[in-house]
């Protein structure tokens, strides 16, 4: 190794070593609030609202959502966000609107950021005709508090938990992240997801309960609706005390179908790479196709229709 190499080297290390210095000094001494190295400056806003209305809708770009029940029955909406990004608070047809305005240049985009937006909600505790939310970046939570006719939520990345019920329709669509829904009630429910898990527990569907995902794990507990269709391309289903009062339509390209005291009238189940085991609570008629896969179902002859098809993959199902 050269001498001038060696120079470079321990120059390096040197400076490396002093930026370490550094960087613990200034981190002591903001107590390592990671949150003070933020470039971008924040404004609270408060917003109160007067005007009567039964619909909310709400378009933004990257905020943290929360909904909670308002202690003295009047709506205030609370927004921590960016300077010069400031959020449109009115109410317009009937409809409570929450709207954001960016005024920023190209250039004010730049900067570090440790600190989310965030939009805090208080509503009185009361029906409300629809919830609708369009975001790219955050997270959204919907407490029990509420309740609705139509829920739709649009979200490219960010977790949805949703444990407000609805009447009518129920629609979250969610690029990355994890859906949520406990202890509700719908009319008809639609989840779909990119690269998330979906979970549902403790749900009655008067309707169609539909689920799509790409990647990722969905679980149903406790489900009961008038028809199940799922989609998958990678990822498990469970299926745990989950009731159809007609059909399970269910498909996975990579991904395991596991059925846990689950039922309905028609049983369909078609996976490329995945098992489908369990057991189901009344007897079937199984219709049963595997390539390379073991079959092990029960060999009744009364009950409605059961048909599952793998390409390699085992079929074991048993009648509790």
């Amino acid at each position: 190794m050269s001498n001038k190499t060696k120079i470079w080297l321990v120059t390096a290390f040197f400076l490396v070593v002093v930026g370490c210095i550094i960087f613990v000094s200034v981190m002591s001494a903001f107590k390592w609030d990671f949150t003070k190295l933020s470039t971008l400056k924040y404004e609270t806003n408060d917003y109160n609202i007067n005007e009567e209305y039964k619909k909310i809708s709400i378009i933004t770009d990257t905020a943290d959502i929360v909904f909670l029940p308002s202690e003295n029955e009047v709506t205030t909406v609370i927004c921590r966000e960016y300077e010069n990004v400031n959020h449109l608070v009115k109410v317009k047809d009937n409809t409570l609107v929450i709207e954001i305005v960016d005024m920023r240049k190209w250039y004010e985009h730049i900067g570090i950021n440790f600190v989310s937006q965030k939009i805090t909600v208080y509503l009185p505790t009361d029906k409300y005709t629809s919830l609708y939310i369009k975001e790219s970046t955050g997270d959204i939570e919907i407490p029990k508090d509420f309740k609705f006719e139509n829920v739709d939520i649009l979200l490219s990345t960010g977790d949805v938990k949703l444990f407000a019920s609805a009447s009518e329709t129920v629609k979250v669509k969610t690029s990355t992240g994890n859906i949520t829904a406990e202890n509700i009630s719908a009319g008809n429910l639609n989840f779909s997801t990119s690269t998330g898990k979906i979970e549902a527990l403790n749900v009655e569907c008067q309707g169609d309960t539909n689920i799509n995902v790409s990647t990722g794990k969905t679980v149903l507990g406790n489900v009961k609706c008038k028809n199940l269709t799922t989609k998958g391309s990678t990822g498990n289903i469970v299926l745990e005390n989950v009731i159809a009062e007609e059909r399970f339509s269910i498909e996975r390209s990579t991904g395991d179908v596991s059925f846990d005291g689950s039922d309905a009238s028609e049983i369909y189940v078609k996976t490329d790479t995945g098992d489908v085991v369990g057991s189901l609570l009344t007897e079937k008629v199984f219709i049963t196709e595997t390539d390379t896969g073991y079959v092990n179902v029960p060999k009744s002859v009364t009950g409605g229709r059961c048909e599952i098809t793998s390409d390699t993959g085992d079929i074991k199902i048993t009648i509790q």
